[in-house]
C-alpha cells in the first residue's frame, strides 16, 4: 500500500473546532437571518432550508443545503426540513447537471467535527459536481485548489438555475 503525505492538513485535523451551540455565532444561522442573497452567497431559500455556495469550494459549483433551524443531529432535525432537504439535492443535482454537465457528483454530510464538519453545530449537505480528472495534486502540493469560475459568476449561474 502506498501513502500520500499531507502534512499541511495537520493544523486542521489537531485543532479541534468548537462545536457552535450558540446560533448567534453560527456561520449558517447569520447567512440564514440576513436578506443579503448576493454577499452570502446564498442562491436558493425554500421553506425550511436554503442552499448556498461553498465559500471554500472543492469543485466550481460546490453547494451546501442547510436548515434555518439550528441543530446539529439528523435526529434534532425536523422531519419535514429533512425532507425538503433531500429535494433540494435533486433540485441542486439538476441545475448542476444542466449548467456544468459533471461526469458525476458527490452527495454527503460531515455530521460532527470528528467528521469533518467545519460547522458542527448546524447540519448540512454537501453538493458537489465532479469531472474525471477533476483532481490534480494542486491540493496537496500546492495549498491551491484551481477552479475555472468565479464564486460571483456561479451565484449568478446557480441562482436563476434554482429560481427557473
Amino acid at each position: 500500500m502506498d501513502y500520500l503525505w499531507s502534512p499541511w492538513r495537520y493544523r486542521y485535523v489537531s485543532t479541534p473546532a468548537p462545536a457552535v451551540s450558540d446560533p448567534a455565532e453560527c456561520l449558517f444561522c447569520a447567512k440564514a437571518e440576513s436578506s443579503d442573497d448576493r454577499a452570502n452567497l446564498v442562491v436558493f431559500r425554500g421553506e425550511h432550508n436554503f442552499v448556498l455556495l461553498n465559500l471554500y469550494p472543492y469543485t466550481s459549483g460546490h453547494l451546501m443545503i442547510a436548515p434555518y433551524a439550528h441543530v446539529a443531529t439528523l435526529e434534532a432535525a425536523d422531519p419535514a426540513a429533512l425532507e425538503e432537504m433531500m429535494r433540494l439535492a435533486r433540485r441542486a443535482d439538476q441545475a448542476l447537471r444542466g449548467l456544468y454537465k459533471p461526469d458525476g457528483m458527490n452527495l454527503g454530510m460531515n455530521l460532527g467535527s470528528c467528521a469533518g464538519a467545519g460547522v458542527a453545530g448546524h447540519i448540512h449537505m454537501h453538493v458537489l459536481p465532479r469531472w474525471c480528472g477533476d483532481a490534480s495534486f494542486m491540493t496537496t502540493v500546492g495549498e491551491t485548489r484551481v477552479l475555472p469560475e468565479e464564486l460571483p459568476v456561479t451565484w449568478e449561474r446557480l441562482s436563476a438555475a434554482l429560481k427557473a
